[in-house]
């Protein structure tokens, strides 16, 4: 059985992994948004403690993960080689009560205006 996956053309895809010396992944400088697999430890999520999740919408993530992967990838913000997720947080969690390591994330490059704009 073979699966065929399309990604729109203004996509790039990268496989990324965490470097033994905790340096975190980069994503390259030109281009619009790219999916990366990233390790779910390097993901800041600041505002976790101000939400919380569905616990049945994470368990039934969970399943659908555990059988057919995660299908949507997560939106994650890139400032000075730093990720910050504000979106996607029963995915997020759900990866974590997995224990799965990585996440499949959609990146865009931002500011630290941008940044800021986010965590108002």
């Amino acid at each position: 059985m073979a699966f065929l996956l399309q990604f729109p053309n203004n996509f790039r895809t990268f496989s990324v992994s965490a470097s033994s010396n905790g340096a975190s992944p980069s994503v390259p400088q030109t281009g619009g948004p790219v999916i990366l697999q990233l390790p779910l430890d390097k993901i800041r999520r600041p505002l976790m403690r101000t939400r919380s999740n569905d616990q049945q919408k994470v368990k039934d993530l969970m399943d659908s993960i555990a059988q057919i992967g995660l299908q949507v990838p997560i939106d994650v913000l890139e400032v000075d080689g730093v990720y910050y997720g504000f979106s996607g947080c029963h995915r997020y969690e759900a990866h974590q009560r997995l224990g799965l390591a990585t996440i499949r994330c959609k990146i865009r490059r931002g500011t630290k205006e941008t940044l800021r704009h986010h965590l108002r």
